[in-house]
């Protein structure tokens, strides 16, 4: 054999035995043989494989579930926003001091001061009747000249 023929042939031979110890068999004597270095490798891939679909899988539902928390934020702010405007535009409720807290469901809380009963009465009616709004909680106080305030504490659902 020339130089240049066994230059070829070594790298196949190596190749051959490398293949044949991969698929060795395991021996008649029942010694515990460890699997190929193929078989171990593959065995780590899939292993990693399936760490990551987990890890994608619980970032995905964590990433859902502070999506959602946003978006209700975002839809009780906006709630929010409408009550305040109707509040703040309406003349009778102009000397009003009327704080909007929107919580989740719809439930509107009316804390702060009116000057009468019947601004009381407007700020609670606008609530009940803001698109977004299931109930209104009344905590809002009239101001009285010799009392000082009445505080209100009663809870009406809004209209269907």
């Amino acid at each position: 054999m020339s130089l240049k023929q066994w230059c070829l042939a070594v790298p196949f031979v190596s190749c051959a035995l490398a293949v044949s110890t991969c698929f060795a068999q395991v021996p008649a004597t029942g010694e515990k043989v460890t699997p190929p270095v193929g078989e171990r490798v593959g065995e780590k891939v899939d292993s990693a494989v399936e760490s990551l679909k987990k890890g994608v899988s619980n970032a995905g539902e964590a990433i859902r579930d502070q999506y959602e928390k946003a978006r209700a934020g975002v839809h009780n702010m906006s709630v929010a926003a409408r009550v305040y405007g109707r509040l703040h535009w309406d003349k009778a409720l102009t000397n009003s001091k009327v704080e909007i807290d929107v919580q989740k469901g719809g439930v509107a809380v009316l804390t702060g001061s009116v000057a009468d009963a019947v601004a009381r009465a407007k700020a609670v009616e606008l609530t009940q009747d803001t698109v977004g709004v299931t109930k209104v909680v009344d905590q809002l106080v009239v101001l009285t000249t010799s009392t000082g305030a009445v505080p209100a504490a009663r809870v009406k659902p809004a209209k269907p």
